[in-house]
């Protein structure tokens, strides 16, 4: 027999590679933090012996999500200001608001209070953008989540960073501190068109080529961002981000809203992928990413909730149910994203677009233990005629009993291990009473 550290026996295992594959009765065995073969229980009975074994009789095995896009931080934003069109939420409320609070205690505390609800609500790795990405990271190591770290340039001067040349500096030596963390993967993150000029633009892809790392940006946002761009530029977005040479294999464009026909075929051309957060897009009445046509042109799409502030939360499983729901209306077809392939979206889709799918994103043989486990039993997940399409179209958050990264448990039976949650919480309010503080002086300055 061969001694592992962990072998896992669940109902159901889930390994999202080969798509839409459920194994009955199968097992998971594990050591050094990656996975060393899935087999039938009773083979891995006889072939290993396990420092620990995880029996799950009415559970689910799959990958851990990987939320594609969010700004964690912003957690501590949460219902600050609802029920506005983007850049009005952006310009009166939350840029200004930023610009009060945010420090580098603010991105500690509002990371870990992200990072425990991303580990209750089944993510394993999320692509983040924001500022203070080094403090991020050390909350991100603490936690033993894995993470795209989003290396931030924004043109205007913000309590980060004083300008475009500032936030590059800032990014260059936020990456050579962080290059070779075993969870964390730098990604340069300009915030938007409307928000990077040109030459930083041009100098990011000079960085992306050099340094191996993808771009995070958000594009095609709203119809007001496509206007804005032709108005300022001549262009729409990604003409001009064409033009500039930004566009590549290494590109991910978030939300995605507005796209002609001629666009979606230049996204594919290129190979770039696609953030989707539907959630946040309908909160915001940003419209609708044609998700099943860019899957159909063979593009890559993954799935982001976006920041709390926009959403209003971090919960991936619901995420999931969303994008595919909306895809099946956008596209007038209800086999538009099956089940199958929305989970692929929230997982691999993910781990492709920030180029670790060697690593993670599915449970094969050789790549990092990152999982989770679903109990079913749930009287509303009963009966069980699909895993897969119970686990899209009918599970809950709380049916999430546990979170492992690299084969380390984040989670177990429902309790966070490497996060104090009622820390978190006892700091997200203190960070709200800052908050009311200056929104009730900036409503008095401007009665």
């Amino acid at each position: 027999m061969q001694d592992i550290d962990l072998l896992v026996q669940p109902r159901w295992l889930i390994p999202v590679q080969p798509e839409g594959l459920v194994l009955e009765h199968h097992a998971m065995a594990v050591r050094d933090g990656r996975i060393v073969a899935v087999l039938p229980a009773d083979e891995a009975v006889r072939q290993y012996r396990p420092a620990q074994s995880v029996e799950l009789p009415d559970h689910a095995l799959l990958p851990g999500f990987v939320n594609l896009h969010t700004h964690a931080a912003m957690s501590l934003m949460r219902g600050l200001a609802d029920d506005l069109p983007l850049m009005r939420w952006l310009n009166e409320h939350i840029w200004p608001a930023e610009a009060a609070a945010v420090s580098e205690a603010y991105v500690a505390d509002g990371t870990r209070l992200a990072c425990a609800e991303f580990i209750r609500s089944g993510q394993t790795c999320f692509n983040d953008m924001y500022f203070f990405p080094e403090t991020a990271a050390d909350v991100i190591n603490e936690t033993g989540m894995r993470a795209g770290l989003g290396l931030i340039v924004i043109d205007f001067p913000t309590v980060y960073a004083s300008d475009a040349d500032d936030y590059l500096h800032k990014a260059l030596a936020a990456h050579d501190r962080l290059k070779g963390a075993p969870h964390i993967h730098p990604v340069l993150a300009p915030h938007g068109p409307y928000t990077v000029s040109d030459a930083p633009l041009r100098k990011l892809r000079a960085y992306a080529n050099e340094l191996g790392l993808p771009i995070h940006m958000h594009v095609h946002e709203t119809a007001d961002e496509v206007q804005g761009q032709l108005a300022a530029t001549g262009q729409r977005p990604l003409e001009r981000l064409e033009a500039l040479d930004l566009l590549d294999s290494d590109f991910i464009a978030v939300h995605m809203t507005q796209l002609t026909d001629d666009e979606i075929a230049r996204v594919a051309r290129y190979g770039m992928h696609v953030a989707h957060c539907p959630q946040s897009n309908l909160k915001l009445a940003s419209g609708f990413c044609p998700v099943a046509k860019l899957l159909d042109a063979g593009v890559n799409v993954g799935i982001g909730t976006d920041g709390a502030a926009s959403n209003n939360d971090l919960d991936l499983l619901d995420e999931m149910r969303t994008a595919a729901m909306l895809a099946k209306a956008v596209a007038g077809q209800p086999s538009a994203v099956a089940a199958p392939r929305a989970l692929t979206m929230a997982t691999m889709g993910g781990a492709r677009a920030l180029g670790i799918a060697d690593e993670i994103g599915s449970l094969e043989a050789g790549k990092a233990a990152d999982f989770i486990a679903i109990d079913l039993s749930d009287i509303s997940t009963q009966p069980v005629y699909n895993p897969i399409a119970q686990i899209v179209y009918s599970a809950a958050r709380h049916q999430i009993t546990d979170t492992f990264v690299g084969g380390r448990a984040l989670m177990r039976r429902r309790q966070l291990l490497t996060v104090d949650g009622d820390a978190a919480v006892a700091s997200a309010a203190r960070w709200q009473e800052t908050l009311r503080t200056f929104m009730a002086h900036d409503r008095r300055d401007t009665a």
